[in-house]
């Protein structure tokens, strides 16, 4: 290990700066005009601003609370191809999302999407047979051209073994095929990084309290920072609304009369200790149409989802008593009650899908993303899903190059054609997760608390990123030591997190940046240091 100055330098890149103050970034903000403004730092908007910013446009991506506060971070954690929509026949959408997926895991963000087992267990009287199974998946792994393997039939015996907690009465069969799954908030925060080393401005914990217009046509926007009440406006060519579940919200700013596009479906999921090691996740049909999941996630299991129309105010979604039962009782189908004990829940979370208007109920609406133009020339985006939002960001990209209303304004005639792209760009930190806790455990002096759990959490969500988070602790020791017990993460990350990924409240700490809260350990005192860490932030 080789040292400049007395510090120690793990990997080749020094570590960047922080990022400025809030202050310094609403400065910025209020004092450019700039060709695109994204409202909503979700799936969506993160993602259009991460290929806007690489086509050469000016960007700025403002979210009334955190970059993937609300739905982005309440998914499912799963990068799929979508093995129910074969029933329905759209063999080419699998395929593109499979693509998709190989392309994330594979060149974009090996060190944040991981490859994942899946069983799906046949019960005598089940919805579907052992032949549809086992037909089903190997056509669905020949639609990713088996680099997952090949989809099959397995006996319970050896599906068993693997996974202790299998309810093995009645089980006739068990079809394996493979996927795979991330941690949404960490992919989230690694875009919205993305974007902004492409040349975006961002800001959370600012919302949107009016438009601006010239001439009828929405040019800018008048925001609130949420934290100390300072209001300020930002001049743009082009407003992007990707609000999800508030999109409608604001195409109402735009047009009072604007009738309502979307409707919101709640999907819940439950966050268990695992009394027992799962070598595969379990997707087990309820009926002829739904999937209930039993995931291994973060050392934990991850139980869901439901799919229930919701009309309330969207900041109010929540796990209801009715949603814990459904689940529990859901999952039961395939798991042994003793691992659904109720005492083993650590969290509850809900998220709100919004989909396209129309007839028939939530559960039968298309997934699919839609882009609108409103009166004013505001664009709306609603719609979509981790496992494609590259492919979103890049369709949203080639749509504003075909609105008259943008080339007028000149806002595309100097950016570069999305098919001109760097094709595959990789997240920040991108790396072998295996070569990075090598490393990190090999580089580790005498005396710096950062073991095996630790070094594997860190390469697993930072990437070659982690060799930052470790010269941390290399200058403060301290830093390395873990905020709860029963966690593998370190005081260091809090600091990161603080200085470099734009986290600003506890939650945004404990539930985003880090698992602490997912596995219910923020207690309150993590959380109080926490926030004396988050007042520490050096001027």
């Amino acid at each position: 290990m080789s040292t400049t100055r007395g510090v120690p330098t793990l990997g080749a890149r020094p570590v960047t700066g922080p990022n400025p103050g809030r202050a310094e970034t609403r400065e910025v903000l209020a004092g450019a005009v700039f060709d695109l403004l994204v409202v909503g730092g979700g799936i969506l908007g993160t993602s259009v601003a991460w290929h806007a910013a690489q086509s050469g446009l000016r960007v700025a991506m403002v979210d009334a609370g955190d970059f993937a506060g609300a739905t982005s971070s309440a998914s499912s954690k799963l990068v799929h191809g979508g093995l129910r929509y074969l029933q329905t026949g759209a063999v080419k959408l699998v395929a593109e999302n499979h693509h998709e997926r190989r392309v994330l895991a594979r060149d974009v963000a090996p060190h944040l999407v991981n490859p994942l087992t899946f069983y799906l267990p046949v019960y005598r009287g089940g919805p579907h047979g052992a032949a549809k199974l086992g037909a089903g998946v190997f056509a669905y792994s020949a639609l990713s051209a088996f680099g997952d393997g090949v989809g099959r039939l397995i006996s319970p015996a050896k599906a068993a073994a693997d996974n202790p907690a299998l309810r093995t009465e009645n089980l006739k069969a068990v079809a394996v095929y493979g996927d795979h799954q991330m941690n949404d908030s960490r992919v989230a925060v690694m875009t919205v990084r993305a974007a902004v080393h492409s040349g975006a401005v961002v800001l959370n914990h600012a919302e949107v309290t009016g438009l601006r217009f010239t001439g009828g046509r929405v040019t800018g926007a008048e925001l609130r920072d949420r934290l100390d009440g300072t209001e300020f406006g930002i001049d743009a060519r082009l407003v992007l609304n990707a609000t999800g579940p508030w999109v409608d919200h604001l195409r109402r700013m735009e047009d009072a009369g604007a009738a309502p596009s979307v409707r919101l479906s709640k999907g819940a999921h439950l966050v268990l200790k695992r009394r027992a090691p799962w070598k595969a996740a379990m997707a087990t049909p309820v009926d002829k149409y739904r999937i209930t999941f039993a995931l291994p996630w973060e050392d934990h299991l991850l139980l869901g989802t439901t799919d229930e129309a919701y009309e309330g105010d969207p900041a109010d979604v929540s796990v209801t008593e009715s949603d814990i039962r459904q689940i529990l009782e859901e999952a039961a189908f395939s798991v042994r009650d003793e691992h659904l004990d109720r005492d083993l829940m650590t969290y509850a979370f809900a998220g709100l899908r919004v989909l396209p208007g129309g007839p028939g109920g939530v559960e039968s609406a298309r997934r699919e993303t839609v882009v609108t133009e409103g009166r004013g020339g505001m664009l709306s985006v609603a719609g979509g899903k981790w496992t494609t939002y590259r492919h979103i960001g890049r369709t949203v990209m080639r749509t504003l190059t075909r609105l008259p209303g943008t080339s007028a304004a000149g806002i595309t005639e100097d950016a570069v054609p999305v098919s001109d792209l760097v094709r595959r760009v990789p997240l920040p930190g991108v790396a072998n997760p295996d070569a990075v806790t090598h490393r990190l455990l090999v580089d580790r002096e005498p005396g710096v608390p950062l073991d095996p759990p630790t070094a594997r959490h860190l390469a697993t969500h930072y990437g070659a990123l982690a060799f930052d988070i470790a010269r941390l602790v290399h200058e403060d020791p301290a830093l390395g030591e873990r905020v709860h017990p029963d966690a593998p993460e370190i005081w260091a990350q809090v600091v990161y997190a603080r200085d470099h990924e734009w986290a600003v409240t506890v939650d945004d700490v404990l539930r985003r940046r880090t698992t602490l809260t997912v596995r219910g350990l923020d207690t309150e005192e993590v959380r109080a240091r926490v926030a004396e860490l988050l007042a520490a932030r050096p001027a």
